[in-house]
């Protein structure tokens, strides 16, 4: 994989800094503050359309009723409209490791291999690389979207992207002090997250907030396999087995006919041999320990409903010694075809290295395949543990002060994530020592709110008018 930056060893700081300062000549930072409809715009029902095309046709509609259910859901699933409206931007040319769909919700709590617990960017299912503020830009418009859910002012809503936004270049300034291996070494951990907390100028926030962010860590602490495993499996005759809960979670016999079911089970076997080939020597080790005993469909997520999406029952010594994994299918990123960058021979590989060059915490058996299935596709996909240790936030439950607190720590967490893979040096002088850069995205947060809300508007007219069919489960 090619490490998406556009520098090297042979460039001295000076240098490095120099080009970033010169970037602003591409792409001004208050340029970014600018956003309107382009006259030739595609249609954003047309955009979902394509990319359900392939998808399994009876989960569609789950999607489009998860989408519809707010503005803020909208949201979520709408990274390839929102990628369609970046591209004709001016862009500052300044390169990373794009999370591809850094909206809010792709931030919570993790396991670290050391089992520690850690604040990280969870979702790569879009991944590529790409110009740094692409990932800003969408993580800021979430938050002003989440924040008129919750009936902010527009005042509240800026102050919350302000925040965000400030983080992000003022860790980024960090950075491009800091040694490559303290960069690649940074975490986001539980001492991170006091020094957020001390530092947060809202002294009426302090006790609400310790105590909230002390509950979210023991709740992270409580979402083990062994707590995923007692609820979403049950004992039967056979032994464990995956308890069904269709149309979210259905067991392969139910998916099936009985002349298709060892087709299928042949071919589920099949990715896991095929992932366990892309582990290192010592995880396929471990891997070894268990066997495969029962599979099921699930539904993922809101963009990703529709993806044919896996779990993996293994059990190890006996019944109460389980692994579950899933399995996701990894379609091309909503990015592709606007950054014209480097083509993957698996998607599910393109997943796998993004995630590792932007995160810290590592899933130990984070890995890919291809399958070919009973209808003679072949599909990409890659495979993580089911639940570990993960903490997912509540944006629509924070007030103004915490949601605020929370999205200095998504901005952070963010710049952390960018420095790995792009320069630190040339995006920190880009950014620079003032707030033009805030400033400016929080204008495009609330112009590219206003556009989401327009076409959450669109989706439902289409869902009266019959072109789309919803259902909310």
């Amino acid at each position: 994989m090619t490490v998406p930056s556009a520098f090297t060893a042979s460039l001295s700081p000076a240098e490095r800094a120099a080009y970033g300062r010169n970037a602003r000549r591409r792409a001004s930072r208050s340029c970014h503050g600018w956003y309107e409809t382009a006259q030739r715009r595609p249609d954003p029902i047309e955009v979902i359309e394509d990319q359900s095309a392939d998808r399994v046709p009876e989960l569609v509609p789950i999607r489009y009723g998860r989408m519809l259910e707010s503005p803020f859901r909208f949201y979520r699933g709408a990274a390839a409209i929102m990628a369609t409206d970046l591209a004709p931007l001016p862009n500052s040319g300044l390169q990373v490791q794009l999370c591809g769909d850094a909206h809010p919700l792709n931030f919570r709590l993790l396991a670290s291999p050391e089992r520690r617990l850690v604040f990280d960017i969870n979702d790569f299912d879009e991944t590529l690389p790409g110009p740094f503020e692409w990932d800003v830009k969408r993580l800021a418009a979430g938050f002003v979207t989440a924040g008129r859910a919750n009936g902010f002012s527009r005042k509240e809503q800026n102050s919350t992207v302000r925040a965000c936004v400030r983080a992000y270049r003022e860790r980024m300034r960090e950075f491009a002090g800091m040694r490559t291996l303290d960069i690649w070494y940074a975490q986001d951990d539980a001492d991170r997250l006091r020094e957020l907390l001390a530092s947060s100028n809202d002294k009426s926030l302090d006790r609400e907030t310790r105590r909230r962010t002390a509950e979210a860590a023991a709740r992270a602490r409580t979402r083990t396999h062994l707590r995923a495993f007692e609820k979403l499996t049950r004992l039967t005759a056979e032994g464990r087995r995956i308890a069904p809960d269709p149309p979210l979670i259905t067991p392969l016999a139910q998916l099936s006919a009985d002349s298709s079911t060892a087709g299928r089970e042949k071919e589920l076997q099949t990715l896991l041999d095929g992932y366990a080939r892309t582990l290192p020597s010592e995880r396929r080790h471990l891997l070894r320990h268990y066997r495969l005993v029962d599979m099921a469909r699930k539904v993922v997520g809101v963009g990703s409903v529709g993806t044919r999406c896996w779990v993996l029952l293994l059990l190890g010594r006996d019944d109460d010694d389980p692994l579950l994994l899933q399995a996701k299918e990894a379609q091309e990123s909503v990015l592709a075809a606007h950054t014209g960058g480097e083509r993957y021979d698996n998607q599910g590989r393109r997943v796998v290295a993004g995630q590792r060059l932007m995160q810290t915490a590592g899933d130990i058996f984070l890995g890919w395949t291809h399958v070919v299935g009973l209808d003679g596709r072949g599909r990409d996909f890659y495979v993580r543990q089911l639940w570990d240790w993960k903490g997912i936030a509540r944006p629509e439950t924070m007030g103004p002060g915490l949601l605020s607190l929370f999205g200095r720590l998504c901005g952070a967490s963010l710049a952390r994530a960018h420095a790995r893979s792009g320069d630190p040096l040339a995006l920190a002088a880009y950014l620079g020592g003032s707030d033009r850069f805030d400033r400016a995205l929080t204008e495009f947060a609330q112009s590219y709110a206003d556009q989401n809300e327009r076409d959450f508007a669109a989706l439902e007219a289409a869902r009266r008018s019959g072109r789309i069919r919803a259902e909310r489960l």
